[in-house]
C-alpha cells in the first residue's frame, strides 16, 4: 500500500491571496476618454460619502486613520490613467465585508464626488454606472509605467508622502500579450497543454493527455499558488489557454489569471439590478477572441479575451445554470423552466446565438407543441400547462458527427403524467424530457432523439454530460453517445443516428428492473410508483450519480464515474396528486441504503469495451462532490465533501495522494501545462447540490461556517 501524502492546512500558500501591494497591468492601450460627471451626481455622492465612508477615509478624503487616501498625490499615483471600471470594482468592495451594498447608481455618485475632490471638472453628462461604459473612461492625470493603465489593491492606510519615488520594477510578462484566438479546429482537437471546454474536450471526455504527473511521482505534488475568489458557492470549471486561466466566480465575476503565478490580468463584474438573485454557473466557454458566459439576470455575454471588456450581451427568456456551448460560430445556451411562475410554453429551450454578434439565430423548445413531433405524449395536458425539460448543464459537441448533444430534465409537475388518460394516440411519455437531443449547431435542427426514461416519477434526471467515444460492441467499433441519469444507469446510443445499443447499471438504484433490448425502454417497478403508500427508492433525488461528471480515458478504455450510495423515503403528503416535492403527492427524505456500511462516496471504473463491465470500485465515507479528471499519467482525480482532493490509480482505484482544501470543491479538477510543466487545478466553494443533499449523512464532517471560494493549483517540485 502506497503512502497517501496529505497537506492538512496549506497555510503558506494562502499568504499569496492577500498581498497588499500587488499590481496588475491592463493589456492594451489606455481608454480614450477622460471621466465625466455632473454636479448633481457629486452632491449625492458627497452625502453617501459622509454617511458611509468618512469614518475610514476622513473628512478631507485623505486624513482617515484606516482608509487609503481618496485624493491628492498618493491617490493620483495609485489611480491616474486607470480605467474607471477598475475604480468602480474597488469601490464595490467597500465597506470591508459589505461588498455590493449599494446600487449601481449610488456607486457612480460616490465616484463622481471623488472625481470632484480630485479637481476633475464637472460636465453635462453623468458618470455611467455600467462597467462596460466605465471601461472606456479613465481618471486623468500623470500615468505610470509608460502610459500603461495600472490597477492596484490595498496599500498603506495613510498613503505615500508627497515626493516619494516608487522604485522601478520589472513585472512578469503578461501572457495575454501574445495569446492567440481559439479556432474551431483547436476546439475539435485541443493541444495537450490546454483545457478549452468545461470537460477538456468538445466531446466531454474529461481527459488530459499530459503524463508528467504520474503514478510514480504524484505523491510529491504540492501547492504552487492559490487565490481567493469572490466569496460564495462555486461550481465553475476554469479554462486554460496559452498560460492564461479564465475562471467564473460567484456574483457573476469573470477573471483572467496568469496560470503559472495566479496574478490577476483582468476582472469583469457583471452589473445587475439589486433584486437579482445570484445563481451558480457551471461553466464558461472560449472561441475566437472571446469568453462566453451566462449571467444570473438571464443573459449570455461575450467578453474580449485579451481585455475583459464586454463585447455584447443578449437577454434570454429563461433562467440559466449550465453555461454556453460553442461550435461552428454558434453559442448554444440551455435554459431552465421549473414550476410556476417560471412556466412558459415550450418549457426549457436551447437558444442559438451568433458568436460574433450575439444575434439570436434559432431556438429549440424541449416541450413540443401538440401538432409537432412528440406533442401527443403529454397525457392530453394543455400546452401552456406543460413544464420542465430544463437544461442544467452545458451540451457536448462531436467534431466527427458535427452534432451538438443536449439533455432536458423531466417535468417538475409529475402529477400531470402519473396516470395515463387512455385516449387513442395519446401517451404519458412526456417528450422530450429525459432525452438525448442531437442538434445541428448552425440551425438548431433536431437530427435524432432518444428518450432514456419516459414518465419519470422519481426526479431521476438524465440531464448530464454526453461523452462521445469509440467503443467495441459485439466485435464492432461504434461511435457512441454515453450518458446516465441520477440512478447511475448508463445508455450507449449511436452518436450519428441515436440507435440504442446497450445499457449498464452501476448498482445504485432499485426501480429499474430491466431494459427492452430492442428499444432501450426501461422496465420500471410499478410497485414503487405513487399510490399513496410510503416507498423507499434508490438513489435519492439528489442523484446517485449527479451533475458532477465522469471522465473517459481512451488509452485504458475505462470510464470513471463519481457517485453517492444513498436512497430516499418517499412519504405521502396526505393531500394527493398535485402536492409535495414530486407533485404526485410525495415528499422525499434522504436515507442510507438498508445495507449501508456508512461508506457513501463511490468512484467506479467501467470498462466500456466488451459490452461494459465494472473494473473496480473505490468507496469512502465522504460523498463525492466533484467531477472526475482522468490523465495519461495513469491517474484519476476527484474531490469529496470532506474537502479532500484525491488522486487514484486508474487501474486499481488505490488512493495515491490526497490534499485537504480550504473549502468543499463542487467543480471539476483540470490539468494543463505551461512551458512544458504540468499542473493540476481546481476551484472550491461549497454550496452545491451534493453538499445540501448529503451533508447530514456524515455529521462528523465539519463544513465551513461561511462559503468561501478560491482556486488551487498544484505542481511537482522542480527536479
Amino acid at each position: 500500500m502506497k503512502k497517501i501524502t496529505s497537506y492538512p492546512l496549506l497555510l503558506a500558500s494562502l499568504i499569496l491571496i492577500s498581498a497588499p501591494y500587488a499590481a496588475t497591468a491592463q493589456p492594451g492601450p489606455l481608454p480614450e476618454d477622460p471621466a465625466h460627471y455632473t454636479t448633481d451626481q457629486a452632491e449625492r455622492g458627497e452625502e453617501l460619502y459622509q454617511q458611509n465612508c468618512v469614518i475610514c477615509h476622513g473628512e478631507n478624503l485623505n486624513d482617515g486613520e484606516f482608509g487609503a487616501p481618496l485624493k491628492g498625490t498618493s491617490f493620483s499615483i495609485r489611480w491616474a490613467g486607470t480605467s474607471m471600471d477598475a475604480l468602480l470594482e474597488q469601490t464595490q468592495e467597500m465597506p470591508p465585508g459589505q461588498a455590493n451594498r449599494f446600487s449601481g447608481q449610488q456607486y457612480a455618485d460616490m465616484i463622481a464626488f471623488i472625481l470632484q475632490e480630485n479637481d476633475v471638472a464637472a460636465g453635462e453628462e453623468p458618470l455611467p454606472q455600467e462597467s462596460a461604459e466605465l471601461a472606456a473612461l479613465f481618471l486623468p492625470g500623470s500615468t505610470l509605467n509608460s502610459g500603461q493603465a495600472v490597477r492596484r489593491r490595498g496599500g498603506p492606510a495613510g498613503g505615500f508622502a508627497p515626493g516619494v519615488v516608487i522604485p522601478e520594477w520589472q513585472s512578469a510578462p503578461n501572457p495575454l500579450a501574445d495569446i492567440s484566438d481559439v479556432t474551431q479546429s483547436l476546439l475539435d482537437s485541443p493541444p495537450a497543454e490546454s483545457w478549452l471546454t468545461w470537460r477538456g474536450t468538445a466531446n466531454a471526455t474529461g481527459y488530459s493527455p499530459l503524463n508528467q504527473i504520474n503514478k510514480d511521482n504524484v505523491g510529491d505534488l504540492r501547492v504552487t499558488w492559490s487565490l481567493a475568489l469572490p466569496a460564495g458557492p462555486n461550481e465553475s470549471t476554469p479554462l486554460i489557454h496559452e498560460g492564461v486561466m479564465f475562471v467564473h466566480s460567484y456574483g457573476d465575476n469573470i477573471m483572467a489569471l496568469n496560470a503559472v503565478t495566479g496574478d490577476e490580468l483582468w476582472h469583469y463584474r457583471h452589473d445587475m439590478a439589486d433584486d437579482i438573485n445570484t445563481r451558480l454557473m457551471r461553466n464558461i466557454s472560449i472561441y475566437g477572441d472571446k469568453i462566453y458566459a451566462a449571467t444570473s439576470d438571464r443573459k449570455v455575454i461575450a467578453l474580449n479575451m485579451r481585455t475583459g471588456n464586454l463585447v455584447w450581451e443578449t437577454e434570454i427568456d429563461g433562467a440559466i445554470s449550465g453555461g454556453p456551448t460553442v461550435a461552428n460560430g454558434v453559442v448554444m445556451q440551455g435554459t431552465m423552466m421549473t414550476r410556476k411562475p417560471n412556466v412558459v410554453p415550450g418549457g426549457g429551450f436551447v437558444q442559438g446565438l451568433d458568436a460574433e454578434t450575439g444575434e439570436k439565430l434559432w431556438r429549440f423548445n424541449s416541450i413540443p407543441e401538440p401538432d409537432e413531433l412528440g406533442g401527443n405524449t403529454w397525457n392530453g395536458v394543455p400546452y401552456d400547462e406543460r413544464n420542465g425539460g430544463s437544461f442544467w448543464v452545458a451540451g457536448s459537441y462531436d467534431p466527427e458527427t458535427k452534432l451538438a448533444y443536449f439533455a432536458p430534465s423531466p417535468t417538475y409537475d409529475t402529477a400531470l403524467t402519473v396516470n395515463p388518460v387512455n385516449q387513442p394516440g395519446i401517451t404519458n411519455d412526456a417528450l422530450f424530457t429525459n432525452s438525448t437531443l442531437a442538434l445541428r449547431p448552425e440551425t438548431g435542427e433536431l437530427v435524432w432523439y432518444f428518450q432514456h426514461m419516459n414518465n419519470d416519477q422519481f426526479d431521476a434526471d438524465w440531464i448530464f454530460e454526453r461523452i462521445i467515444m469509440d467503443i467495441n460492441i459485439d466485435g464492432r467499433n461504434r461511435r457512441v453517445s454515453m450518458t446516465a441519469g441520477k440512478q447511475g444507469f448508463y445508455d450507449a446510443n449511436d452518436a450519428e443516428t441515436g440507435e440504442y445499443l446497450l445499457s449498464y447499471d452501476m448498482g445504485l438504484q432499485n426501480f429499474i428492473l430491466g431494459v427492452d433490448l430492442e428499444s432501450g425502454k426501461k422496465i420500471v417497478d410499478m410497485a414503487l410508483y405513487p399510490d399513496g403508500e410510503r416507498k423507499m427508492v434508490c438513489p435519492h433525488a439528489g442523484g446517485g450519480r449527479s451533475w458532477i461528471p465522469g471522465a473517459y480515458n481512451p488509452e485504458t478504455q475505462m470510464m470513471y464515474v463519481p457517485a453517492v450510495e444513498v436512497c430516499m423515503d418517499l412519504i405521502p403528503t396526505g393531500e394527493g396528486l398535485g402536492s409535495g416535492a414530486l407533485s404526485a403527492g410525495y415528499n422525499w427524505m434522504v436515507r442510507p441504503r438498508p445495507d449501508s456500511d456508512g461508506l457513501y462516496g463511490h468512484i467506479q471504473a467501467i470498462n466500456v469495451n466488451e459490452n461494459m463491465t465494472q473494473a473496480w470500485t473505490e468507496r469512502q465515507r465522504a460523498p463525492q462532490s466533484t467531477g472526475v479528471l482522468a490523465t495519461a499519467g495513469g491517474l484519476v482525480f476527484a474531490g469529496a465533501l470532506d474537502r479532500n482532493l484525491t488522486a487514484y490509480d486508474d487501474m486499481s482505484g488505490e488512493p495515491l495522494w490526497q490534499v485537504r482544501l480550504s473549502d468543499v470543491p463542487n467543480s471539476n479538477p483540470v490539468s494543463f501545462a505551461v512551458d512544458g510543466k504540468q499542473y493540476i487545478a481546481i476551484v472550491v466553494g461549497y454550496g452545491g447540490a451534493q453538499t445540501a443533499s448529503f451533508g447530514g449523512l456524515v455529521p462528523e464532517i465539519t463544513l465551513p461556517a461561511e462559503s468561501s471560494s478560491s482556486v488551487w493549483v498544484f505542481e511537482l517540485p522542480n527536479q
